[in-house]
């Protein structure tokens, strides 16, 4: 066997499969004693380590585990009672159980067993791994000398290991909860301890996708606008962000820097703070409606619907976004701008092309090569954009005509699914707008993502 090759069995041999088959009986134990092939060829601390798991497993699966998965399936069978107590003559609650935490008891309970599995794996590597090198007479390091091995080479594993616990624990464990409960009738008539909720299987989602029912024709209204709300915010902030970046970037432009810095004062500001103030001002009694009727361009029993009115409500959260968004646009193109290689400009000039045809022919799609990630990133944080809407108007006006008046005119999906849950409680429906909203997201986030010119010619413009 040649030297690259020999490596390679290092590296690519180390296997269960090859556990399984090529191992002897002590690796083969080592499927039921983790540990004990590493402990019989002299790695003891390893051996020890991975046995003290192993038994720490057994007694938190049987005491904790194995009862949360138990419960799991129905979500609880006793709901709290009052009952009348003839000795103290008075009511009493119950103890009943409680189907939100069993969920998240049976949810964590599954992870904990994927994480066993894992380890479990890494034993069955390590057991014949280590009797791989005492029959090829291969030095085995020593406790303390493979732990240096993660300050050198395995690096990244050590590196790498809290991120991903973490990533694990603080994200994908929560978006696993919220995607169950779409699966449950967890609403404001189930709600625990006091009632329980149990699996209702795909009842939400016809009932989402039941267009001629208040829930699914809501839904439709409320997404139509969500998607018009995105592509308004965004291509408006980019176009107007753009154009007013070659335009403090001309050369005939004095005070650049003043500029620049007249608009990136609204970014130093806090959105909320801009927001609520001018949620304030818009108002029937505002600022402004007063100074236009001292002013007399308005009648003294008038004012301007900013936000009561339908149309004007959204085109009002249009224009304030833009003014708020707009200083971001302009801060990113000023650098794309200037990095525009100058030749050609120059060659455009010499062949006759004027200022039009040189934006729609060299300044439009080198910016939309360059950005065309930042286009897709903007496009889908508008639609998740919960500070605009929710401060401004609040989803308001409201109306009768959708789910139990939960949403208004310009709610978007994000702020429908935080008045579904935070002030109606009905936790399954607002798990299924999650769903959907991350289901839109995603689309845009990759899909389209793959289609643009940066994707798939990134040199286009070297």
């Amino acid at each position: 066997m040649k030297k690259g090759e020999k490596k390679k069995e290092f590296v690519t041999g180390y296997t269960v499969s090859n556990a399984v088959k090529k191992g002897d009986v002590f690796t083969r134990l080592s499927m039921i004693f983790l540990g004990l092939g590493n402990f019989a060829r002299g790695e003891r601390a390893k051996g020890i380590l991975f046995l003290t798991s192993e038994v720490g497993f057994l007694y938190l699966f049987v005491s904790f585990l194995m009862p949360a998965l138990g419960m799991l399936p129905s979500l609880g069978l006793t709901a709290t009672e009052e009952v009348f107590n003839e000795t103290t003559q008075l009511y009493e609650y119950t103890q009943g159980d409680n189907s939100m935490l069993i969920l998240l008891y049976g949810i964590i309970s599954i992870f904990m067993i994927a994480a066993f599995v894992v380890l479990w794996r890494a034993a069955q590597k390590s057991a014949y791994k280590v009797q791989y090198k005492a029959q090829n007479n291969i030095k085995i390091l020593g406790f303390m000398q493979e732990m240096k091995t993660y300050l050198n080479e395995e690096l990244h594993k050590l590196l790498l290991t809290l991120p991903v616990i973490g990533v694990i624990a603080i994200t994908i464990m929560p978006i696993i909860y919220m995607v169950s409960m779409a699966f449950t009738n967890y609403d404001r008539d189930h709600q625990p301890p006091g009632n329980l909720f149990t699996w209702v299987g795909l009842d939400n989602f016809r009932l989402l996708f039941n267009f001629a029912g208040n829930f699914g024709s809501t839904f439709m209204y409320v997404l139509g606008w969500t998607l018009i709300w995105a592509v308004f915010a965004t291509g408006l902030n980019y176009i107007f962000g753009m154009l007013l970046a070659m335009v403090i970037n001309r050369k005939e432009t004095r005070f650049k820097g003043f500029y620049r810095m007249c608009f990136v004062v609204t970014i130093a500001v806090p959105q909320f703070v801009s927001l609520l103030l001018i949620s304030q001002m818009l108002q029937p009694e505002g600022i402004v409606n007063v100074v236009l009727r001292n002013t007399g361009i308005l009648g003294s029993a008038e004012s301007l619907p900013f936000l009561t009115n339908i149309t004007w409500a959204r085109v009002t959260v249009i224009i304030v976004n833009l003014w708020v968004g707009m200083p971001h646009t302009m801060l990113t193109t000023t650098g794309i701008l200037n990095n525009i290689p100058p030749e050609l400009y120059e060659a455009a000039k010499v062949d006759g092309a004027n200022k039009f045809v040189t934006f729609f022919k060299i300044t439009l799609p080198y910016m939309l090569h360059v950005t065309g990630p930042y286009l897709i990133t903007t496009f889908v944080g508008n639609i998740n954009n919960f500070n605009v809407i929710y401060l401004l108007t609040g989803g308001k006006p409201n109306t009768m005509e959708y789910y139990r008046m939960t949403a208004g005119k310009t709610d978007l999906l994000v702020t429908w699914l935080y008045k579904l849950t935070i002030d109606n409680r009905d936790y399954n429906l607002g798990a299924v707008i999650g769903i959907m909203v991350f289901a839109i997201s995603a689309f845009f986030s990759l899909i389209v993502y793959r289609r643009t010119g940066s994707y798939k010619n990134e040199e286009g413009f070297q």
